[in-house]
Formats: structure tokens, sequence, C-alpha cells
């Protein structure tokens, strides 16, 4: 099971969303898929079409009260649950000043729940409290979700900070895995120098013993796209309001990158008269594929 926690203490970079759809992609893609909400402005869990008014069980019970998680999740579709959150779970962070071993009471938790999942998603608070240390203590991987300016570096350097402290002291085996660059403009030169900054950034950390000395950029670039904007409005993923959009293409090549299938990078589609997504050319490979993908049927 790959426990991977989606993280930046800034706000606004595509967290929550890359959070959602990402899931939805890799449940699309045959894999169980648990999100955890860990923030208590519960935008995933208003994403996922659950109404976050606090009175359901959320992970607030999880980590207050040890509630164990299969009594909190539900079923969002086929292969995707959701442990929600609510603003309940701003009072954690005080509630929990003051017990012993608070950083960890999600892992030991998780630990129960020891391979019903393939995939644990937890998106994150845009902070670095206690909440964010659970995380981070609970999880083998970090992506870490960024628009390409300059001002993003400069907080990067910040989170690699607190992923390398957690690590020393708390989760030996933290790695960060890579860096999802969202909201993306090909067409612009910032976007190139930020990419490129970036890029010589992760490669100075290869000869070091840091958790980031084998993170990558991740090939997908998840393109601006106003359907991603749109579609938390509703409570869906991407895949369920505007399933042949941009941002559904991209999140299916992230999915498909995070699982190790590059066969999918930069793919090209086109859609026939019943719905069908036809993938007709790919950059990574030099033989084109026609046959078609699943995709969901349109009304």
């Amino acid at each position: 099971m790959r426990r991977i926690a989606i993280l930046n203490q800034k706000g606004g970079v595509g967290k929550t969303t890359t959070a959602v759809n990402l899931a939805a992609a890799l449940a699309r893609a045959g894999q169980r898929i648990c999100v955890i909400d860990l923030d208590p402005q519960a935008h995933a869990t208003t994403h996922l079409g659950v109404n976050p008014d606090g009175k359901a069980p959320s992970i607030y019970d999880v980590l207050t009260d040890t509630r164990p998680l299969a009594e909190v999740r539900r079923k969002i579709e086929d292969r995707l649950w959701l442990v929600g959150s609510d603003i309940n779970l701003a009072a954690a962070e005080v509630e929990l000043s003051g017990v012993v071993g608070r950083e960890v009471i999600l892992r030991d938790l998780l630990h129960q729940d020891e391979g019903n999942f393939d995939f644990i998603l937890i998106d994150c608070a845009p902070s670095l409290g206690v909440l964010t240390l659970n995380a981070l203590a609970a999880a083998s991987e970090v992506f870490i979700p960024l628009q390409p300016h300059f001002l993003a570096l400069h907080g990067l350097s910040k989170l690699l900070e607190t992923t390398s402290l957690v690590a020393r002291r708390i989760n030996p085996g933290l790695k960060v895995t890579g860096i999802i660059l969202c909201m993306y403009e090909a067409n612009t030169r910032l976007a190139q120098e930020v990419t490129e900054d970036l890029r010589s950034f992760l490669e100075r950390g290869q000869s070091q013993a840091v958790p980031w000395a084998n993170a990558r950029i991740f090939e997908t670039r998840i393109r601006r796209n106003i359907k991603l904007a749109e579609c938390p409005s509703f409570g869906q993923s991407i895949f369920s309001y505007a399933p042949h959009c941009n941002g559904a293409q991209d999140y299916q090549a992230l999915a498909a990158e995070v699982l190790g299938d590059t066969s999918v990078l930069s793919a090209k589609a086109e859609v026939d008269d019943r719905g069908r997504v036809h993938v007709i050319e790919f950059e990574s490979s030099s033989t084109p594929i026609t046959q078609p993908t699943a995709a969901p049927e349109t009304k």
C-alpha cells in the first residue's frame, strides 16, 4: 500500500484538486483508493460531494477519539473511499497539544488498515502544524503540487526542511517522490524558467542524504483549465464533470505515470460519436495506438 501525502503550505496551488482527481484517476485505473481529508477547510470532502456539516463522523473523531478509520470512511464510487473532514478539525491542533505521541496517531491507525487499499492519498492543510506532522509520519511518500512561480520556490525550501526533520526524528522511510506542476502554461517564459530552476535544485540534492534525493518533476503537466475550477462546486471529480477536457486528460496521464506506465504521457485523443475516448498519438511512443480507453458514458 502506497501512502502519499499531498502537501504544500501555500494555498491555491492545486493541492486538493490534485488529491481528488488523481485519486479518481487511479480508481478508474483499477486501484483501490482512500482519500483522507486532513484539512479543516474540508475542500476535498466537498469536492467529492460530501457535506462537511460536522454531524457525521470525520477524521476529527479518528485523531481525538482514536476511532477506527473503517467506521469513518465512506464509499464515494467504485474503488474510491473518503475519510472526510469538517470544521471541528480546526480544534484538533489545540486538543492534541498535550497528548503524548500526537504526531503518530494517524500512522498507528493506518497500520490497522494495512492491506485494504492500494493507495492512501492524504490531502494536507496549507500549514505545517500537528495535522501535517501526522500526515508526514503516516506517509511513505510526499507529492508536492507547485504552481510555476518564483515565489513558490521560496516556500518549497521550507517545506523540504520540514520533511527532512520528520524523516530524521519520526519517519525514517519518508521520501519526497516528486513535484507536480499545476496550472501550467507552457507558452510562458516564466513557467519554463521556474521549471529549469526547480530541476537544477533537485539535481543538486541527488548527492545528499535528504528525503528528496530521488525526487523528480513529473513529466505530466496539469494545464490551467476552467473545468478543474468548476467541478468542486458540483461535488464531482473532473472525470464525472467533464471527462473529455484537458484537465481529465492530464490527471489520467499523471495517474499512469504514478503507476509507472509512461505510454500515455502527453497523449492526444479524440472522442467518437458514442462518447468513447480513442488515444491516437503518444509523444513517448513511436507506435500509434488506436485501442479505445474506458471513459464514462455521456448522457
